[in-house]
Parts: structure tokens; sequence; C-alpha cells
């Protein structure tokens, strides 16, 4: 995919272990049914293009997901929509009336296959899960909202 951030360390450190994690977002991507794909694929490219560059793409949760200073987000075929984690439930709080138009959870939004990716919100959201990370990793914990 062109743009993707394939320099940063992977997960585990090692450029192998980067190079793995982006084989297992491809293979996931493209076992997906199309409308999945295409919006797992949208998704995809707004956080690519809306990350710091040191942001690397991972496989895990057994789903793909990126990582700044920390888990940042991940995201996921589901049955009657696309799963998006962006692991703060608090900013998903605060986000309440710009997200009124989807189905929430604590820590998950769903957008439905059919409806067009609301891209200004995910390049939003994006933004901010960075800001939390490099907020946190100032404070010197080394711990994300879902974890490390």
């Amino acid at each position: 995919m062109p743009g993707r951030k394939t320099n940063a360390k992977a997960k585990t450190g090692s450029a192998g272990d980067a190079a793995a994690h982006l084989r297992a977002v491809d293979a996931y991507l493209a076992k997906a049914p199309l409308a999945a794909r295409k919006m797992l694929e949208e998704i995809r490219a707004i956080v690519s293009a809306n990350t710091p560059e040191e942001t690397t793409e991972v496989f895990s949760y057994g789903m793909p997901g990126f990582r700044y200073k920390g888990p940042l987000l991940w995201y996921g075929a589901m049955k009657n929509h696309c799963g998006f984690y962006p692991g703060s439930p608090p900013m998903i709080e605060a986000l309440a009336v710009e997200l009124s138009a989807y189905k929430t959870t604590k820590g998950a939004i769903q957008f439905p296959y059919g409806k067009p990716v609301p891209a200004a919100l995910v390049k939003k959201i994006v933004k901010l899960r960075a800001k939390e990370n490099e907020a946190r990793e100032a404070r010197g914990n080394k711990r994300s909202a879902v974890g490390s």
C-alpha cells in the first residue's frame, strides 16, 4: 500500500516482525468480504495518512491495528459492520455527539457496511489518540488506555 509506514519497528522490535505484521494485515484484508474489505482499506489509508511517521501497523487481537507510542487503535470486519476500536473509552464518551449516528460501546464504534466511512471523524479520532499517547508518554506512563 503506498504511503504505508514500514520504517519503524513493530511491536517486538525488529524489521522482520514489522514485515510479518504487514503480511498478516494484508492477508486479513484479502480474506474479508468485498464490502468489508473496501471499508477496512479506506480506514487503513485514513489512519496511515494521519499518523506520525514512527507509527507502525500491527496484527494483534486477531485484527489489524496501529501502534504509536503504545497501542493506538484496531479495526476489523464484523458481520454487519466494521468495528473501530480506538482504545480510549473517555474519548468515545467525549465524542458522543459526533458519534451519535453510530452504535458505540465503551471501547468500540460500529461503522455499518453500505454507508460511507466518516473520513473526517476517523481522522479526528486518530489525531486525538496520537495526542493521548504522546501525553501519556510525556507523563512517563508506559501503558495506554488498553495496555501496552
